[in-house]
């Protein structure tokens, strides 16, 4: 019999089979939009790569057997008309395969090796089990068989082009059983640690664990928690190469690395049960702080990207952190993220402040994360009215900061920093109905049908209130079925699918939705979290979502996505319970 299924299902050509900790997962995507017919093993060390190809077999003529794939938080199954294989993970580097009546074929994902590209493959006769070695990766995958017949492998040291790989199929009892590891040069011969069935118990208490811890008020009223934790549980990877912590990655497909504002949404839907790891998260970009305070764009496993930054919402995110979690952070902690948010502060008003100006500006859409939104239409080195919100947030937070730390004279100054900074905004970029962006080439202003415009809702309680009326009046506007449009539905420029000139996206949900609790526009946050959380219920966790349809779009299995309806989710409950 198959082990017994536990958790929520998933397609995973929606979401990745993996586990906390594992830099692989099990999966059809191989590459950005790209779908195999069979699941690979597909590793995100120096990239995504698809590394083997596993194959259900029948047993009779050694071909690929039509199956049916299902897959739970512990387990992976292929269920065909003769039998079945089962998957699971033994420990973060390692899986278990077990099957009965199917077989197993285990693939080199690529036919050419070149002396650059590509999979050698031999049999390791000091460990007897069968390693492909992958240019791409730069790791091994070591296949031993644990019980079963196994067919003469195909493509022992073969060079140049063609299939490499070996089949197992049934002993005389009916069944098989092998493990794949991913390792470095070497390691001991491969020693089970456990019966199958244990492997498979200890995955599933694994992910239960840390559902109780990160979403123990869950019921019926949010539908989608399990999921959405399971989405960010199987994407944490151990700290390897460049990544100094364990981490969250966006996605195990190609979204696989860690953006410098991705990581705060993480970081917050993990601070009450998993305050470590949510600290981690918010952490791991200022590990790679540049000389100048700037964060890089992006963290992965071999590349740190520094072309671009991200909007400091950095402030606004360790506010709302150090409040939730469970036991605040001492002096030393508080000191420390003090010294890096001052030196990212510094680096928008020193770096990104033209002669004589009073605002910080973006060099391009991509440092706002809003990549193409069309308040970048005219032109990209631009001051703009959510970038000078984030950096009063970010004052505003250094003062408190400070203030704690027992640093009065830096308190005033940060204090003072922030007014400044708010009355330059709205006197330079409120036009009485609005706010405008302002070219820093010539001064030109202009206005757009983006939802970028009305960002500085997010400075909620700092806000006049009638800034504030006018800016949740707007924000009605851009409210679908489903959620928020980041761009009209009536503009000219509106596109289903146009990333940010259009589609629905978690982290301008969240950071509206508590922008307008904050300023008082209790009903409408309401309404923006309710559509929110049921899209993710209706349409799973993607990167972004088409504003008219609900479909989810672009990588599908994104983890900002699960943690902003994890903290929406878990806010409504704590709201309904009272």
């Amino acid at each position: 019999m198959t082990a017994a299924p536990t958790g929520p299902a998933f397609s995973v050509h929606d979401i990745p089979f993996s586990t906390y900790g594992s830099w692989f997962d099990i999966s059809p995507v191989v590459a950005e939009k790209t779908y195999a017919e069979d699941l690979h093993l597909v590793s995100h060390q120096n990239g995504m790569h698809g590394v083997l190809r596993l194959v259900p077999l029948d047993p009779a003529t050694g071909e690929r057997a039509e199956a049916r794939v299902e897959a739970t938080p512990g387990l992976l199954s292929w269920t065909g008309e003769g039998g079945h294989v089962d998957l699971a993970y033994e420990s973060p580097d390692t899986v278990r395969l077990r099957g009965s009546g199917l077989g197993i074929g285990v693939f080199a994902a690529t036919q050419t090796l070149t002396p650059f590209s590509g999979t050698y493959f031999f049999h390791d006769p000091a460990a007897n089990g069968h390693v492909f070695t992958s240019y791409e990766t730069g790791r091994r995958y070591r296949v031993t068989v644990l019980s079963g017949a196994l067919a003469d492998p195909t493509g022992t040291q073969a060079l140049g082009s063609g299939d490499r790989g070996l089949a197992v199929t049934a002993a005389a009892d009916g069944t098989w059983e092998l493990a794949i590891e991913e390792l470095g040069t070497s390691r001991p011969p491969y020693a089970s640690s456990a019966p199958f069935g244990e492997i498979v118990e200890a995955a599933k208490r694994g992910f239960r664990d840390f559902v109780e811890a990160v979403a123990p008020w869950r019921s019926s009223a949010t539908p989608a928690a399990e999921l959405a934790a399971y989405v960010v549980w199987s994407a944490t990877v151990r700290p390897t190469g460049l990544v100094t912590r364990p981490a969250v990655l966006m996605s195990k497909h190609w979204m696989d690395k860690v953006w410098s504002w991705d990581h705060c949404f993480n970081a917050l839907s993990l601070a009450p049960g998993c305050p470590e790891l949510a600290l981690d998260q918010f952490a791991l970009p200022f590990d790679h702080q540049d000389d100048s305070g700037a964060l890089p764009d992006s963290v992965t496993h071999s590349e740190v990207l520094y072309n671009f930054v991200k909007p400091p919402i950095h402030g606004w995110a360790f506010g709302h952190l150090r409040r939730r979690l469970p036991t605040p952070p001492g002096e030393t902690e508080l000191a420390e993220a003090y010294g890096r948010l001052e030196r990212w502060t510094d680096f928008w008003l020193t770096a990104r402040r033209a002669p004589g100006a009073e605002l910080a500006h973006y060099q391009h859409g991509n440092d706002s994360g809003w990549d193409n939104a069309t308040t970048f239409d005219p032109e990209r080195v631009v001051v703009t009215a959510d970038l000078a919100a984030f950096l009063v947030l970010q004052l505003h937070e250094l003062a408190e900061l400070a203030a704690e730390l027992g640093r009065k004279n830096e308190t005033r100054r940060w204090t003072r920093a922030a007014e400044e900074t708010q009355t330059a905004l709205l006197e330079q970029l409120w036009s009485g109905d609005r706010f405008v962006a302002q070219g820093v080439a010539g001064g030109d202003t202009w206005s757009s049908s983006s939802l970028l415009d009305l960002m500085p809702i997010v400075l909620g309680e700092h806000l006049p209130g009638e800034v504030a009326g006018t800016l949740a009046d707007h924000i009605k506007a851009h409210l679908t079925p489903y959620g928020l449009a980041t761009e009209l539905t009536t503009s000219p420029h509106y596109l289903a699918d146009g990333y940010w000139r259009g589609p629905i996206w978690a982290p301008a949900t969240v950071l509206v939705e508590d922008g307008l609790r904050r300023a008082g526009h209790h009903r409408l946050a309401d309404d923006i979290s309710a559509r929110f959380r049921a899209l993710c219920e209706t349409h799973g966790f993607a990167e972004n979502f088409d504003a008219l349809t609900g479909t989810g779009l672009r990588d599908r299995a994104y983890t900002w996505t699960a943690s902003s309806y994890l903290l929406l989710a878990e806010a409504h409950a704590h709201r309904d319970s009272h």
